[in-house]
C-alpha cells in the first residue's frame, strides 16, 4: 500500500458502471475527456448542437480503438440518457445550453469543467468575471435540481488526446457541496490512469480554480509544456 492510499480516509464508490455524457464534447477538452472514459470502460455520449457533428467526432475516437464505447447524439439525448454529465462547452455559450437543456439534466450529476477565460495580445489568458462567481456557481444557479460539482479544470486536453500518453499524471480538483457527489467525481477522475481526484472545498471556491486556469496556459507558454498539478501529503 502506498503513502497516498494510506492517507486516503475513506473508500471511494465503485463507478466503474457509470455512463457519461459530455456537453460539448467535440471540442478538444470534451473530446479528450470523452476518449479517456471511454479507453477506462465507460459508455460515453458525445454532445452537441448538431447531431451529425457528434457523430462524427465520436466515430474519429471509435476508429482509434477497438469498439471503445462512444456514440454521437445531440446535446439533450446525451444529457437525458447519461448517468453523469460533463459540461465542456464554450463560455460563451455556457448559460444558454444549461438553460435549454434544465429538464434534461434534473436529478443528476453535472461536473461543470469550463473555464471563463479572456485572451488579450500582450496579456495572454486572463480570468473573466461572472456574475455568480464561477461558471460552476452559474450553472448550480441554472440548475437548481442538478448536483453540480466543478472538476477537471486543469487537465491538458493536448495531453487526453495523444495516443502516445498512457498516463494522465496529475490531480483533479474536485468542489461541491454534495459530499456524496464529489465523492463520486473523485472516482471518475481515478478512473484515467495516473490522475488522482482531490477534494478542494465547497462550490463558492470554484472561482479560484477555474481562474487559475489562466497561470498554468503562462507556464506552458513559457516552457512548452503541458502543466498540471500534484497535490502534496494527501
Amino acid at each position: 500500500m502506498t503513502e497516498q492510499q494510506q492517507k486516503t480516509p475513506y473508500d471511494l464508490p465503485d463507478v466503474s458502471g457509470l455512463s457519461i455524457g459530455i456537453l460539448g464534447g467535440t471540442g478538444d477538452q470534451g473530446k479528450g475527456l470523452a476518449r479517456r472514459f471511454a479507453l477506462a470502460g465507460h459508455r460515453v455520449t458525445i454532445g452537441s448542437r448538431r447531431a451529425e457533428r457528434a457523430q462524427a467526432a465520436a466515430d474519429e475516437l471509435a476508429g482509434e480503438g477497438e469498439g471503445l464505447p462512444v456514440s454521437g447524439a445531440e446535446n439533450p439525448v446525451a444529457a437525458g440518457e447519461s448517468d453523469v454529465v460533463i459540461v465542456a462547452v464554450p463560455w460563451d455559450g455556457h448559460r444558454a445550453t444549461l438553460e435549454s437543456l434544465r429538464a434534461e439534466l434534473a436529478g443528476k450529476i453535472v461536473v461543470d469543467c469550463v473555464n471563463p477565460l479572456g485572451f488579450e495580445k500582450g496579456k495572454g489568458a486572463f480570468a473573466l468575471p461572472v456574475e455568480e462567481g464561477s461558471a460552476a456557481e452559474q450553472a448550480a444557479a441554472v440548475l437548481p435540481d442538478s448536483r453540480v460539482v466543478a472538476a477537471f479544470h486543469h487537465v491538458s486536453a493536448k495531453l487526453l488526446l495523444d495516443p502516445g500518453v498512457a498516463g494522465m499524471e496529475l490531480d483533479v480538483l474536485v468542489l461541491g457541496n454534495d459530499r456524496e457527489a464529489t465523492d463520486l467525481v473523485q472516482a471518475l477522475a481515478g478512473r484515467i490512469p495516473g490522475m488522482r481526484g482531490v477534494y478542494g472545498g465547497r462550490l463558492h471556491n470554484a472561482g479560484q480554480i477555474e481562474a487559475f486556469t489562466a497561470n498554468l496556459i503562462s507556464i506552458n507558454r513559457r516552457y512548452k509544456a503541458h502543466a498540471g498539478l500534484r497535490i502534496t501529503d494527501v
